[in-house]
């Protein structure tokens, strides 16, 4: 018997708001390209594959390392990606829409930390 699968309980993936990301990035020079990571649409480096940012449900989560790291854990409601109990990608911080104005700062950090 196979594991209850919890993904109807997520909310669909927000891809207006990779939309706003991608435009901002875009008009940053940050070289991308769209993709998916995890089943969820995201942002990676064109060539390397890396992949920087992705959507997950209403949030963005990035790939972060250092003071942007430690700055966007800090932001309320953010938190350390866990795809299953116990199983934690400590690079990868989620961060909700509350601050959406911080996600092409996160997107460019994270792009440029590759």
């Amino acid at each position: 018997m196979s594991a209850p699968d919890d993904r109807a309980d997520r909310p669909a993936h927000d891809l207006a708001a990779l939309d706003v990301l991608a435009d901002d990035l875009a008009g940053m020079g940050v070289p991308f390209e769209r993709s998916q990571m995890f089943g969820c649409p995201g942002l990676r480096r064109p060539g390397k594959g890396k992949f920087f940012a992705t959507v997950l449900g209403r949030d963005v989560m990035f790939k972060l390392e250092g003071a942007a790291h430690a700055e966007a854990l800090a932001l309320e409601g953010a938190h350390v990606f866990e795809p299953m109990p116990g199983r934690q990608m400590k690079q990868w911080i989620v961060v909700p829409p509350a601050h959406a104005h911080r996600w092409p700062e996160f997107g460019a950090s994270a792009e440029s930390a590759l």
